[in-house]
């Protein structure tokens, strides 16, 4: 074997290495990293969830106390919607269901909304969007109070047309440069009110079914056992 096959053989044993290395490197690094995008999207929603329902204003777990409602075009979710439900004492107080904006200006803008079971805002949050830095992230709540319009508002509470930015005739407030943004947001947003009303009776059957379910379990799981009672007593 000559000196310069040799040279060749040691350099694409070399290359091979190397790209064997680099891409492994690669995809335990892409394993990681999604892990933990996984990780701080999951804390953004709950943080999201008790800044729109606090810990004060329900005794239940709202983590876990979860219902799939009907599915409907106007969340633009992917089949039926798994909102999180805010009890007290055994009873549905609010609700926050999974929004999409999906007419953002650079793409799908993630939010969840909360409502009492009147219909009410709680409030609104975005837990993701890919919106122009500087611009259109002001729908952030760490960018600005723009977000915190929506509470208290209701679907006649501005009346249907004023469901848009000023710049349309609406009453909700547009950025500087930036309107696509908020527009698609204030739409998202009535949307889900529209959604809420439309489907009312159903979703209050259905959390009146899961309370119930809920206690049965309870009083099953609280019930004496008959078998070591009657130990007890012989």
């Amino acid at each position: 074997m000559s000196a310069i096959t040799q040279s060749i053989r040691r350099s694409a044993i070399g290359l091979g290495l190397f790209a064997l290395i680099t891409g492994g490197t690669i995809a335990v690094t892409q394993a990681i990293t999604k892990d933990r995008i996984k990780e701080q999207a999951a804390r953004a929603e709950a943080s999201a969830l008790f800044e729109i329902i606090p810990e004060s204003e329900h005794d239940n777990d709202l983590l876990t106390d979860q219902a799939q409602l009907p599915a409907s075009d106007e969340l633009t979710t992917n089949g039926p919607p798994t909102a999180w439900i805010a009890r007290q004492d055994g009873e549905a107080t609010g609700m926050i269901l999974p929004v999409v904006a999906p007419d953002g200006y650079s793409g799908d803008i993630r939010l969840l909304v909360g409502l009492d079971m009147s219909g009410t805002l709680l409030g609104v949050r975005v837990t993701s969007h890919k919106e122009t830095p500087g611009l259109g992230d002001r729908i952030e709540v760490r960018k600005s109070d723009w977000i915190k319009a929506f509470e208290g508002e209701t679907l006649g509470e501005p009346p249907f047309r004023k469901w848009n930015v000023r710049k349309n005739g609406g009453q909700f407030d547009q950025f500087t440069g930036a309107t696509i943004t908020p527009k698609a947001v204030v739409n998202a947003v009535q949307r889900a009110l529209i959604y809420f009303r439309e489907n009312r009776d159903a979703i209050l059957a259905t959390l009146e079914a899961d309370a119930r379910a809920a206690d049965k379990n309870n009083a099953s799981l609280n019930a004496p056992d008959s078998t070591t009672a009657g130990e007890r007593s012989s």
